[in-house]
């Protein structure tokens, strides 16, 4: 039996949902970004129990198919950005098309009617929230970092920071209280 998970979005995620079905006695077959299957099909009060103790961890069982699509495209976005190293060969629509076998203008429809905002900008929102990771780790050059995140150019990623920002990606550097996001509260 498939599991749809929310705000499944990293490693430590995937730690702490398999921590909380062990608990509940559940066996997890695999555990992946926003998916778990199990070995045995749990009667409702155990996914009643499991999605409490979810909820108190940060997560939530989904179970309609809009909202699992929504979370998929979702994790999509956040794997290809915070968790691979190259940018698909393809655009962003063709990628979310080919993954989820919809076409781009439903799932584009159903996540600006559902999140309130395009695909396009969470997915900019992602790149940007990347981009203060990378900068406060001070590891990288701002072209590395535009190169990496397959802007065409460090004006580009400078401008669009800006924009989601308000600041430059210099003086964010520069201060002394950087303010990131959590993925899970985008």
């Amino acid at each position: 039996m498939k599991l749809f998970i929310r705000n499944m979005v990293c490693d430590r995620c995937k730690m702490v949902v398999r921590a909380e079905l062990e608990k509940e006695g559940l066996h997890p077959l695999s555990i992946e970004l926003g998916e778990v299957t199990l070995q045995e099909m749990p009667n409702t009060n155990k996914l009643e129990s499991l999605n409490r103790a979810l909820k108190h961890q940060g997560f939530e069982l989904i179970d309609d198919k809009k909202s699992r699509i929504i979370e998929k495209i979702k994790t999509l976005i956040v794997d290809l950005i915070h968790h691979k190293k190259e940018e698909p060969s393809s655009n962003l629509s063709t990628y979310l098309s080919a993954q989820l076998h919809h076409d781009y203008s439903y799932l584009s429809n159903l996540f600006s009617e559902v999140e309130g905002i395009t695909i396009e900008k969470y997915y900019i929102a992602q790149k940007i929230e990347k981009v203060k990771e990378l900068l406060m780790y001070d590891e990288l050059s701002l072209s590395q970092i535009a190169f990496n995140l397959g802007y065409s150019s460090v004006a580009h990623l400078s401008a669009q920071f800006k924009k989601q920002t308000g600041l430059t990606p210099t003086f964010f550097k520069s201060m002394k209280e950087r303010k990131r996001k959590n993925i899970d509260d985008m």
